[in-house]
């Protein structure tokens, strides 16, 4: 174990902004570390309101693959407490955050979790874009100080265990959970439906 902290340790710092990089690029991490995760409930919004089970279901599947996930990093985070770089005074951060369990990392599990829902539910671009987008997120968090290298590995490893287990189950399940949650959608924006302002 002492041998995989260091590691951890020393990778984090070959990855790690310094102190002369330039403000402009450390500003940039920052915004992809810390905003872009507000675009993946825009996203799953948009694909719902696109229409059609197909990219309804797929939508579902991944919130609940990313439910799943980030509920599992809770419990790990409980169970085994890892601390962030900045709680034990390594290298520079860059941008606030609550001394919380680093390990893993709650934005690179939601990336991943709703990329791998989105291919399983047939939307390979969508998903695949989302995966990329993820890794890219996970790496500015490393860069401005906020989680270690090994925090991202857990990351894929939750999300890809979680889809493991619904992917299957949603095989047997999801058309009914899309039909009965489209249903609901119909009653609650009937209004906006019937005027034409929102797809059935």
């Amino acid at each position: 174990m002492h041998a995989i902290q260091n590691l951890n340790h020393t990778l984090f710092l070959l990855v790690n902004a310094g102190a002369t990089t330039p403000r402009w690029w450390i500003d940039l991490a920052v915004f992809v570390a810390n905003d872009i995760v507000y675009g993946v409930p825009v996203l799953l919004i948009a694909l719902w309101l696109a229409g059609g089970p197909s990219r309804r279901g797929a939508a579902l599947l991944a919130f609940a693959i990313a439910m799943v996930a980030l509920g599992a990093n809770q419990l790990i985070g409980l169970a085994w407490y890892q601390p962030r770089p900045f709680v034990i005074g390594l290298g520079h951060t860059w941008t606030s955050h609550v001394p919380d369990a680093s390990f893993p990392s709650d934005h690179l599990t939601l990336f991943t979790s709703i990329g791998l829902g989105l291919l399983f539910g047939g939307l390979q671009r969508v998903g695949a874009a989302t995966l990329v987008v993820g890794l890219l997120v996970g790496w500015a968090r490393v860069y401005v100080g906020l989680h270690f290298p090994l925090d991202m590995a857990g990351s894929l490893l939750v999300a890809a265990a979680c889809s493991a287990v619904l992917v299957p189950l949603w095989r047997h399940v999801g058309a009914g959970l899309t039909a009965r949650a489209e249903a609901s959608y119909r009653w609650l924006f009937a209004r906006p439906i019937r005027r034409g302002i929102l797809r059935a």
